[in-house]
């Protein structure tokens, strides 16, 4: 028979297990907060060897860093960033227009429609296509992509020429659009992962419900699985999005390595930021060395920008989707 130890006050002692607890539960905690404040000093210490080691190039630079188009840091010492940055977000973005809807639509394949079996099988393809290493990406987009797309450019360009995107004199292999193609198909696996796994958080009550109501199979997905997948969707778009800017190898062997901004995504010119430092940091003196550093602070910037809006994009979504509950 169990005895009602008390304390000195008169009040119940905790048992021997619950006191177990609370002395695990301060370690845990203290790793806990460890692990998020040591992860805050690595970032903080990124940013500050690339501030200290841009600053000297920064201040040697001949030209306008942020609106400058050459890049000549080794030869005349003037660098600008404009370029490489306009040619990071804009394969990026299209990277992204492209990967979204694809990637939304195999998750929504294998979490609703395909039979269980498959829908195993097709998982792990997709799972397994995030492991592929960029390198290999690359030279499939160069020794295949780049002859393939060529035909399918020069279709666009003469008859959907109007569009400002598609308007080019000169229309080629190695573009804009090839390397876009690449970074979609790198970042569809990443995106259609996470999305089946949020598509099959929704709730089957809320499916049942309108299956209930008179609703198709699409119907019900627009209307309960859409909205709940919404916040989940949005951060993984982002996630993808920071891969694609942050991609090197694959887009320094398809990129052009022009300097230029223009919105003919068809024709030979194209650059961005890790690409430029991927082609150029072997040759690069002391001030190109710099530049290249400087340039992948911006890059640093730009990302850290892309994930404070997708999470203040979530954080609203999940205000009004219910998904929070």
């Amino acid at each position: 028979m169990a005895t009602d130890v008390r304390t000195r006050d008169g009040g119940p002692a905790l048992s021997r297990s619950a006191s177990r607890r609370s002395r695990g539960e301060a370690p845990f905690r203290y790793a806990s907060t460890g692990a998020g404040v040591f992860l805050l000093v690595i970032m903080a210490a990124i940013a500050v060897f690339l501030i200290v080691e841009a600053v000297p190039a920064l201040q040697a630079n001949k030209g306008s860093f942020f609106t400058d188009l050459t890049w000549e840091p080794n030869s005349t010492g003037s660098f600008g960033i404009a370029a490489l940055a306009f040619g990071t977000v804009m394969s990026s973005v299209l990277a992204l227009v492209i990967a979204v809807p694809v990637a939304v639509g195999v998750a929504l394949f294998i979490s609703h429609y395909a039979p269980r079996r498959m829908a195993g099988v097709l998982g792990y393809v997709i799972d397994l296509l995030a492991a592929v290493p960029s390198v290999v990406y690359g030279l499939w987009g160069v020794i295949f992509l780049v002859p393939f797309i060529q035909g399918p450019s020069e279709f666009l360009n003469e008859y959907l020429g109007f569009i400002p995107l598609f308007d080019g004199d000169i229309v080629a292999g190695r573009s804009m659009l090839t390397a876009s193609v690449v970074l979609a198909i790198m970042i569809l696996p990443i995106i259609a992962a996470i999305s089946r796994e949020v598509f099959l958080q929704v709730p089957k009550t809320h499916e049942e419900a309108a299956l209930a109501l008179g609703a198709t199979r699409w119907e019900m997905i627009r209307t309960a699985v859409l909205p709940f997948g919404r916040p989940g969707v949005i951060s993984a778009a982002m996630l993808g999005l920071g891969r694609a800017m942050g991609e090197t190898i694959a887009v320094a062997l398809i990129f052009p390595a022009t300097f230029g901004i223009s919105f003919e995504i068809l024709t030979p010119q194209g650059n961005s930021i890790a690409a430029n430092i991927a082609n150029g940091f072997g040759e690069a003196t002391d001030i190109g060395r710099g530049a290249l550093i400087a340039s992948g602070l911006v890059l640093f910037v730009i990302t850290l920008l892309v994930n404070m809006g997708a999470r203040m994009i979530v954080a609203r979504r999940k205000e009004y989707s219910g998904a929070a509950a």
